[in-house]
């Protein structure tokens, strides 16, 4: 890979800035949109080379898609970030998945999956580990709060039904729906996936308050095990 010592010695119409101005950000590069945010490089190395260097497949998550997994520790790790670059990067993540998420809450619907799956998607599925979420809504089926139930491997030495109910009951909630995210992109359920939808299922129709559904987060799809029949065999 070719390198610059310095942004101005590349020609003007190859500046990340006076290129952004003239034929507007929409026909940058991602790297060059990264440089942008970066400002500046390291001796040897303008913000052009570190950004190219960032997105490379040898950094171990090649692409723009993947600035969600970086991590503080990581990037300052990496020649030429330092603590303000890396809070920088931090920050324009965070700041892509809000903007995803306000653009989708617009047509979000409790009673369709395909919307909360929309809603949660950036939020989910760039996450390292398993998250489960419970979802709670009220008498007409509006969000009255949320909660991570548990953090890694979703399985039933720590998922309780007793828990979830005791939340649901606690903030006085009609009906629930749970959400997880599977790292490996692939929403497909697992067998203990659908034996705890079933306990919770069973569980919410003896005191009243129903599972609405159990959306699966996979990258940028998902799987309703309401849609998909899961559901049956408890009753719904």
């Amino acid at each position: 890979m070719k390198k610059n010592n310095t942004i101005k010695e590349m020609y003007q119409e190859e500046r990340p800035y006076e290129k952004c101005e003239r034929f507007g950000a929409e026909n940058l590069t991602d790297a060059e949109l990264l440089a942008v945010i970066l400002r500046t490089g390291t001796r040897g190395e303008n913000s052009l080379d570190l950004a190219r260097c960032l997105l490379h497949p040898d950094f171990g998550n090649p692409g723009i898609h993947n600035i969600h997994q970086w991590t503080f520790e990581r990037l300052i790790n990496i020649r030429g970030i330092g603590r303000v670059k890396a809070v920088q990067i931090l920050c324009l993540s965070e700041l892509s998945k809000r903007m995803a998420r306000e653009a989708a809450v617009e047509g979000l619907d409790f009673s369709s999956p395909s919307t909360i799956a929309r809603y949660y998607m950036e939020d989910m599925r760039h996450r390292n580990r398993e998250v489960l979420k419970l979802l709670l809504l009220n008498t007409r089926s509006r969000l009255i709060g949320e909660m991570n139930i548990s953090v890694g491997t979703v399985d039933m030495a720590l998922v309780s039904p007793r828990e979830l109910f005791v939340e649901a009951v606690r903030k006085d909630a009609s009906s629930i729906i749970l959400l997880h995210n599977h790292p490996s992109g692939d929403p497909a359920p697992s067998r203990e996936d659908v034996r705890i939808t079933r306990r919770v299922c069973e569980a919410g129709q003896l005191i009243g308050i129903e599972l609405l559904d159990h959306i699966i987060i996979g990258n940028n799809c998902f799987i309703s095990l309401k849609e998909k029949g899961f559901f049956q065999q408890c009753g719904s």
